[in-house]
């Protein structure tokens, strides 16, 4: 296991964002925690490291960290992450959200002007209303929170983020317009944003795969890693093919 560097980024005034970052690969990849918050990505990073540099910006409002006032909707803070990207001068970034996280990564990468996405990967990811679907929020942080659930502050941020419908009504149509290669991978038995969604989801991009993971929920990254990790890994290293022929 490697230790990521952790560090603050001070992204313009008001807003330092903190960040960890592990691996030197030529590949970058950013990294976008769900609701139970950073520790919940910790296998995923550490399985990247080897090969990428990973970098894994914590959501201002979650592990106490400060959300600022104008930072308030998913739009807003995939703005600031697109400006990490720039101030961190990564392109051809593939772009991995889990959860909530997913959400954030697809609007980065629909209101990505500079080009500096080339790869979506979306885990059990929430975002697009889906006509027949529902999202099953937890009402509070579930017993015991470490076995994946988000804690209260956690929940409080991710209500500033997403609002009461936890979901945008514009994004479904809108995701016909990524060009970039997306993978979404799905936990089997996921009760908070079910397969059909994750189906629906990916059909709505023009060049997606979608992944069910056999024994996993809405985590299948703590469920079931090796079956993420081996359609994760068939996906970027299809890419960098791609890209070096």
């Amino acid at each position: 296991m490697t230790t990521p560097h952790r560090r603050t980024i001070p992204l313009r005034p008001g807003l330092d964002l903190e960040v960890r970052e592990v691996g030197t690969g030529s590949s970058p990849v950013l990294v976008l925690h769900g609701g139970p918050g950073p520790s919940s990505i910790a296998a995923l990073i550490d399985h990247l490291a080897p090969d990428h540099r990973v970098v894994a910006p914590t959501h201002p409002g979650w592990d106490a960290t400060p959300r600022p006032d104008d930072l308030d909707s998913v739009p807003a803070l995939a703005a600031a992450y697109l400006d990490l990207l720039g101030h961190l001068g990564l392109n051809d970034v593939t772009v991995i959200g889990t959860s909530f996280g997913g959400w954030v990564a697809t609007q980065t990468v629909l209101d990505d002007r500079e080009g500096r996405i080339s790869q979506l990967v979306l885990m059990d990811a929430i975002g697009p209303v889906i006509p027949g679907q529902q999202i099953t929020v937890p009402a509070g942080p579930p017993a015991p929170v470490p076995q994946g659930g988000p804690t209260e502050q956690a929940m409080a941020a991710l209500r500033a983020y997403a609002g009461p419908s936890m979901a945008d009504a514009g994004m479904l149509p809108r995701l016909s317009t990524v060009t970039c290669p997306v993978l979404v991978i799905w936990g089997a038995d996921d009760a908070v944003v079910t397969p059909d969604f994750g189906r629906a989801y990916a059909a709505a991009f023009p060049h997606a795969r979608f992944e069910v993971v056999p024994g996993a929920g809405h985590l299948p990254t703590r469920e079931n890693p090796e079956t993420v990790f081996t359609h994760l890994d068939s996906f970027l290293t299809q890419r960098a093919s791609a890209t070096d022929q």
